[in-house]
């Protein structure tokens, strides 16, 4: 009978700890997102909520840090800088979340050619971030004031439900109403149909647009980032 080679302990505890590290390292992959919020409680409200919806357990796992600041549309882009300069955590995206509201065309478009200049993407809405929220029901192809989409919102959740519904700006449970009644992959598509729309620098002028849908999308497959 052919003698079988024993192989040392010492051999065998040095491979275990090369492939526990290895699982480990595959595991632990995470992309890191820093999302900085004009709105101190809408927008922040609804990442924070969403949060709990990114995939778990899969090969690369979102991880975000989310902060509403209360800041205009100029100096957001200025906080989100120094935030990342200052942060310990080294983030892979850094994300700045904006509307255009009143805000003057040079003020909205000098902030968007100031954050893509400093490796800050933009999900900026005109008007409104409410414009993300809408698409969720139905597609909207007329700029209106933003304070028309709270009562095309309403209308349209009051329809679903069959219940009498008041949208409240700072609400911690419109993420989930919008998860119960609305089409989150509806509202990508026809988000990416209103910024083909529009294929030049004037974005103030891009109304209605929202570029939420592109942060949604990493949020989700941050894979795709890795791959890329």
């Amino acid at each position: 009978m052919a003698r079988v080679a024993k192989i040392d302990n010492s051999i065998k505890k040095r491979f275990a700890r090369i492939e526990r590290s290895r699982v480990v390292e595959v595991r632990e992959k995470r992309v890191y997102f820093l999302i900085i919020c004009e709105g101190e409680k809408t927008e922040p409200n609804y990442f924070e909520a969403l949060k709990r919806d990114l995939p778990i357990g899969s090969l690369v796992v979102t991880d975000m840090t989310v902060k509403g600041t209360g800041k205009n549309t100029e100096s957001l882009i200025d906080f989100s800088i120094n935030y990342r300069k200052k942060s310990i955590q080294n983030f892979d995206r850094t994300w700045a979340v904006f509307d255009r509201d009143s805000f003057t065309e040079d003020q909205f478009n000098n902030a968007i050619i100031r954050a893509e200049a400093n490796q800050i993407n933009c999900a900026w809405s005109n008007e409104a971030f409410e414009l993300w929220f809408l698409l969720h029901f139905q597609f909207v192809n007329n700029g209106m004031p933003r304070q028309d989409y709270q009562s095309f919102l309403e209308r349209e959740i009051k329809k679903i439900s069959k219940r009498d519904y008041v949208y409240k700006k700072n609400d911690t449970n419109t993420y989930s109403i919008l998860k119960k009644h609305g089409n989150q992959t509806q509202a990508i598509v026809w988000a990416k149909s209103l910024k083909e729309q529009y294929n030049d620098g004037r974005h103030a002028n891009h109304n209605p647009c929202t570029l939420v849908y592109l942060l949604i999308e990493e949020l989700f497959h941050p894979e795709k980032l890795i791959q890329g």
